[in-house]
């Protein structure tokens, strides 16, 4: 979390019914519109992005109703039980957990569902277990042209703010998000941007919604306001942090987090391991998660790494629990820290006596000088 990030938490808390609170609201919610890149509403509730998991679910489904839902991955497979708790019946895409969402299938599947049973399709955009991106664009052309009706739902948890993403334009009907990644805060805020198809749906949705009612949300929104208690402090931090995104562009924050994804991916390739993502087109710029070789157990190198150097590598989860660790490259991040941690990771794989390859970090050093983000080159201009 960025300093002004921090400063902007440390704000007194103010009265949630005043006028200040609402200015500072609508200011947070038009900066989220553009950060989705959407007209749309959004709702900011104090919850995780499970919370905004629910919230699709309930505001436009009813107990029954069949939800298409790739398996690509851990949070792919919670998002399923979030589901089947709520008594939808999901239709699954089994996956092997190493690429994206195969758009193939899914259009296969509508075109098969003649009677529409299927009420909506629940993609992960970057599965924050395995590094693979599934292409939400090509899925919603894959849903237009089964002419099927589905609902398009896509967790953008950890890709919005680092990837490119556009809720308006690539025809998604709820995206889903939360505070604690691209956006440089703390975990705290689940935020859905809802098309009016979505909001259309809801007229007629089955499920019981309280809390998670967006209606009242909506309606409040517009004066500024929330039906219930928002968390005042992590709007002030919403509103700085979209500041800081637009001060370095958002196409510039994308090209910075591409390159970090690259380096990280030379670097992996350097040391001789393998990357969970088995498919180029659908390598992830937020994070990259790493096979271990046979015999070696991630949670111990990462235990190692972590007592030696205070650093914290993101665990196998699911399926791939001790075989796999995360490199998080995302946020308010820069050349020097990820130079730090695939030092700290090599330095790591070294003293757990993981079979490895050295010069990873120079290959990452290699691609991230030869390939200097915009902000580094207004840098130098200006020191000139």
């Amino acid at each position: 979390m960025p300093h002004r990030v921090l400063r902007a938490l440390a704000q007194p808390t103010i009265d949630h019914r005043g006028r200040a609170f609402a200015s500072m609201a609508r200011e947070a919610m038009a900066g989220l519109q553009r950060v989705f890149r959407t007209s749309s509403p959004v709702a900011i509730y104090p919850a995780s992005g499970s919370g905004g998991w629910e919230a699709a679910f309930v505001n436009t489904l009813s107990a029954g109703d069949t939800v298409l839902m790739p398996e690509t991955g851990h949070f792919a497979a919670q998002w399923r039980g979030v589901a089947e708790r709520l008594g939808l019946h999901v239709d699954p895409i089994a996956g092997d957990w190493r690429r994206g969402a195969d758009p193939d299938a899914i259009e296969q599947r509508l075109r098969d569902d003649r009677e529409h049973r299927i009420k909506a399709v629940a993609v992960v955009h970057n599965e924050t277990s395995t590094g693979a991106v599934s292409h939400v664009r090509e899925i919603r052309r894959r849903l237009d042209i089964a002419a099927h009706p589905a609902l398009l739902m896509v967790d953008a948890v950890s890709s919005l703010a680092c990837m490119d993403y556009r809720h308006d334009e690539w025809g998604v009907d709820v995206s889903i998000s939360a505070s604690q990644k691209g956006l440089m805060l703390p975990p705290g805020l689940g935020l859905l941007a809802i098309s009016e198809r979505a909001l259309a749906a809801g007229a007629s949705a089955g499920m019981p919604r309280s809390y998670w009612d967006w209606r009242p949300m909506i309606a409040h929104n517009a004066e500024g306001f929330f039906p219930t208690t928002p968390a005042t402090n992590l709007l002030f931090a919403l509103v700085e942090a979209v500041r800081m995104l637009e001060e370095e562009g958002l196409a510039n924050v994308f090209a910075r987090h591409q390159r970090f994804g690259e380096a990280t991916r030379r670097a992996v390739a350097k040391w001789g391991l393998d990357l969970v993502c088995l498919d180029p087109d659908a390598y992830s710029n937020s994070v990259t998660a790493v096979m271990m070789p046979a015999g070696c157990n991630a949670d111990e190198f990462r235990q190692a790494t972590l007592r030696a150097f205070n650093m914290s590598l993101g665990a196998g989860l699911g399926k791939l629990k001790g075989t796999t660790f995360r490199i998080g490259h995302l946020g308010d991040f820069n050349d020097l820290m990820l130079a730090g941690t695939l030092s700290g990771v090599e330095m790591g794989l070294a003293m757990s006596g993981v079979p490895f390859s050295r010069g990873g970090v120079g290959a990452a050093l290699d691609h991230l000088s030869a390939a200097v983000s915009p902000r580094q080159s207004e840098i130098v201009k200006s020191e000139i």
